[in-house]
């Protein structure tokens, strides 16, 4: 019988704290927290969704993995980037989940490179395409100008996204294949993709140039600028996770 592909997701850690009606006396306690709208996805493409803490050695978790997502969230510390770090706030991010989190950062740059490394499929999700663009030494826009295009969504999820965010792909990439030559998508992000990293290619913008895919050719990484997760209507972003880690799987065996 084949088994279905394990599809590692990233999340964050924070404070029990911070959840309302927590037991005070275990409020400096930490948790671990996963967006369960990937792991519902992921189920119904045909994976096994696998949480991955900070605690999961990204090698040994790539040598079992057969696809790997890492999510969104917070800012990655521009001082991985070469961006202003005077910006960053001295706030503990175990209590402020918008904080810069330097072991997420170091965690998931990791697990990134790790997975480029050992040819695990790859799918960056909004702050996941940032921290993929960081691990191959690309840089990043620090705060998007407002404009005509909404990239900071006042729309609350799940939503397929304002009319006006449309992101169109360059013919013969990965990303039309995947979602056809334009797509109306959600948008919650502030930062972009400024300069691309090693080995990737923009292949998805809005009519204001934003870049909202990039990838590697003849590579299995695909990072992507919205949430496919909580698309309204089902992203092929999560099929094509599932479909190319069962490649892999399968070619190992």
């Amino acid at each position: 019988m084949s088994r279905k592909p394990l599809i590692g997701i990233t999340g964050r850690r924070f404070q029990l704290s911070l959840i309302a009606g927590a037991d005070p006396r275990y409020g400096k306690a930490c948790m671990d927290s996963f967006m369960s709208a990937f792991a519902v996805r992921v189920a119904e493409a045909g994976g096994t969704p696998v949480h991955l803490p900070y605690d999961a050695d990204p090698a040994d978790a790539c040598d079992w993995l057969s696809g790997v997502i890492v999510t969104g969230g917070q800012d990655v510390h521009p001082a991985r980037w070469g961006g202003d770090a005077s910006v960053v706030r001295d706030i503990d991010p175990r209590t402020d989940t918008n904080a810069h989190d330097p072991e997420r950062d170091d965690y998931e740059l990791a697990l990134t490179r790790a997975a480029i490394e050992r040819g695990v499929p790859i799918l960056g999700v909004c702050r996941g395409l940032q921290v993929l663009n960081t691990a191959r030494g690309g840089t990043l826009i620090a705060d998007l100008p407002p404009g005509e295009i909404p990239h900071l969504s006042l729309q609350s999820a799940p939503t397929d996204g304002d009319a006006e965010h449309v992101v169109t792909f360059e013919p013969g990439s990965t990303a039309a294949a995947v979602f056809g030559p334009r797509m109306l998508t959600n948008s919650w992000h502030h930062q972009a993709v400024d300069r691309c990293g090693e080995s990737l290619v923009v292949t998805g913008r809005t009519a204001d140039g934003v870049v909202e895919a990039v990838e590697s050719p003849g590579a299995p990484i695909l990072g992507v600028q919205w949430h496919p997760e909580w698309m309204e209507n089902r992203d092929p972003a999560m099929t094509w996770i599932v479909d190319e880690a069962r490649k892999r799987q399968e070619r190992a065996r």
